[in-house]
């Protein structure tokens, strides 16, 4: 059996106005998050990674928009109903966020077996909608970042509370 490796992106997707694209899971209906996805290989580089889990989750093309690295990362700990899709004793991982600019909100074309459906929805309701904690920080992140008065930026508290709480999948 080939295991996930753990460590992997998460890439919020938004516009210029910072609309936020949403994808909700076929395997925990209810659950709303950004795109996600680990390492391929353990040298496979991080931008990569991102701009494959775009195409393969939503059919964008990474590189006809801008995709940045925000040089941030968190460590959680993995939901036990997932850790059998990791190697025996790997309880955590290490999550690298991007952001990925688009012109306008784009129509989505949804793996099945991964998402039922998609939104696009203003950053405040997408970080709400979010199940896990560690999403709605990167998309909150994603208002700083642009210069959002009041917007929460990247903070020690923030690394230290996901390592402590979880994150997603």
């Amino acid at each position: 059996m080939s295991y996930k490796i753990p460590e992997s992106v998460l890439v919020v997707i938004y516009t210029p106005d910072l609309q936020v694209l949403l994808l909700e899971r076929a395997d925990r209906p209810g659950f709303w998050q950004s795109v996600t996805g680990s390492l391929d290989t353990l040298d496979e580089p991080l931008a990569l990674t991102a701009a494959r889990e775009v195409a393969e989750e939503t059919g964008i093309i990474a590189g006809e928009h801008q995709l940045t690295d925000w040089g941030h990362a968190i460590q959680y700990d993995i939901y036990p109903q997932w850790r059998h899709r990791y190697a025996e004793g790997v309880t955590r991982n290490t999550e690298h966020w991007f952001g990925l600019r688009v012109a306008e909100a784009l129509p989505v074309t949804l793996a099945p077996r991964e998402h039922l459906q998609y939104k696009w929805l203003p950053w405040q309701q997408a970080a709400q909608q979010c199940f896990s904690s560690s999403n709605a920080d990167a998309i909150r992140q994603l208002a700083w970042r642009a210069g959002v008065a009041g917007a929460p930026g990247p903070t020690e508290s923030d690394a230290s509370r996901h390592a402590a709480v979880g994150g997603q999948p």
